[in-house]
């Protein structure tokens, strides 16, 4: 006979084959993955929902389309902006990205 007969080898390591040091890397990406994405992502979500929450007739903003201006009045869901002398916008809540200092809007003229 040419060919001999093959053995089936035993499992090393126990029955299931998985044990906690071969999860380890998986464990870690996810922990790391953790502190460095979604972390800060929710900490600027909560950041940015207390800023809307705050905002006040006066307050300079800067809103996602990039206008500038000054809140003259707040409701529930929408606010207007002054962005030039008697002109007067209307946009949500949610599009404001950021608040400026008080003054600012009259270096950037």
């Amino acid at each position: 006979m040419l060919i001999t007969e093959a053995y089936a080898q035993t499992p090393s390591g126990g029955v299931g084959g998985m044990d906690i040091m071969s999860m380890l890397p998986l464990i870690l990406m996810f922990v790391l993955l953790y502190f460095l994405l979604l972390r800060p992502q929710m900490k600027r979500a909560k950041e940015q929902k207390q800023m809307i929450a705050s905002l006040q007739k006066g307050d300079e903003v800067i809103t996602s389309g990039g206008a500038l201006g000054k809140v003259t009045k707040v409701s529930d869901n929408y606010l207007s902006l002054e962005i030039a002398p008697n002109v007067e916008i209307t946009v949500q809540k949610s599009a404001i990205q950021t608040m400026l200092p008080k003054g600012t809007l009259k270096n950037v003229t």
